[in-house]
């Protein structure tokens, strides 16, 4: 009896730091780490939703963005950090999902590095050009990468992202050559093409919209099943003909893993209320084009897995191998 009595205890005072840590967490500033360029809708999104959470815990929120290499940098800082709540990954989809079959080594374990608190929302993408190409639509795309000598580009914030993804299934359907050109976030590349650099591209409402405003890109398509609220004109690539050019990006966030399942519950109720108010979604979410998918962290978990199996489809009929 005396042995059991002690065993308890013991069990009891292993648990106990990781719920006081809970019940006071946070006691100092969180750090977020967004592994993207400044200015892209995961980083916007963030910074929205971290300004009201840090009025709610009383402690300041940093944004620290750590772009280049597809995320790997910034996701490979989180993976390495304590996982006490204090540091976490706000990212898209990539990360975790395209990033496996993208290269042969990664400074984290897409599976086991971390713990995933949240999905936040997901963006339906747009196909959008330079506002000089002429055309307007698909087919206009797709006859002028066939003219003869035609040097049409296209720009990606990495290999096996969702434009890379989503250009190679137009090159490989429609038996075109257009030129993949990786940039290191999808704000670099929406100004590459506004520039000229590349005349295709693709971008979520929240992302194209200024350049858009400004008349430097122009939509040509939206590459999912329903028409954006906020551009009711623009089809979809369904109804123009070419079913198979869907693309989205969820953006979620995660911690190192072995982070306290308390901490990141209290971190994803947080984020829930926040993605709950009507207020807080009609001015940053849904104005932007974006749907709100806050979700529990074993269905966040699940929804991974599944679209992990999804990707591998789109990868191999991409043709992208590992680097």
């Amino acid at each position: 009896m005396k042995t059991k009595l002690a065993c308890a205890a013991l069990a009891t005072l292993s648990t106990a730091p990781a719920f006081a840590s809970a019940d006071t967490w946070p006691t100092k500033p969180v750090h977020i780490i967004v592994p993207f360029a400044p200015g892209g809708g995961v980083d916007i999104l963030t910074r929205a939703v971290m300004a009201e959470l840090g009025k709610r815990w009383n402690q300041p929120v940093v944004i620290e963005n750590r772009g280049g290499a597809g995320s790997l940098i910034g996701a490979g800082a989180v993976a390495k950090a304590p996982a006490d709540g204090y540091t976490l990954l706000a990212t898209i989809s990539q990360t975790v999902v395209n990033n496996r079959f993208l290269y042969k080594s990664l400074p984290y374990d897409p599976d086991k590095s971390f713990e995933p608190i949240t999905m936040m929302v997901n963006s339906d993408q747009m196909i959008v050009a330079n506002a000089n190409f002429e055309g307007n639509s698909l087919k206009d795309i797709i006859e002028a990468a066939k003219k003869k000598g035609s040097r049409l580009s296209y720009g990606s914030f990495g290999t096996g992202s969702a434009p890379h993804l989503l250009f190679e299934s137009l090159n490989e359907k429609e038996g075109l050559d257009i030129l993949h050109v990786p940039y290191k976030g999808v704000t670099p590349m929406l100004t590459a093409i506004a520039a000229g650099e590349v005349m295709f591209g693709t971008g979520s409402v929240a992302v194209a919209t200024p350049l858009m405003d400004a008349g430097k890109i122009k939509p040509i398509t939206v590459a999912g099943a329903e028409r954006i609220k906020q551009l009711k004109d623009v089809s979809t690539s369904t109804e123009q003909g070419y079913p198979y050019l869907q693309a989205s990006l969820w953006y979620g966030l995660f911690a190192p893993a072995g982070t306290p399942e308390a901490i990141v519950n209290k971190i994803q109720s947080a984020v829930d209320s926040v993605l709950s108010d009507p207020a807080f979604v009609e001015q940053h979410v849904t104005a932007k084009g974006l749907d709100v998918i806050s979700s529990k962290p074993a269905d966040f978990r699940k929804f991974i897995q599944e679209d992990v199996t999804r990707t591998a489809e789109q990868i191999k009929a991409a043709g992208v191998t590992p680097e």
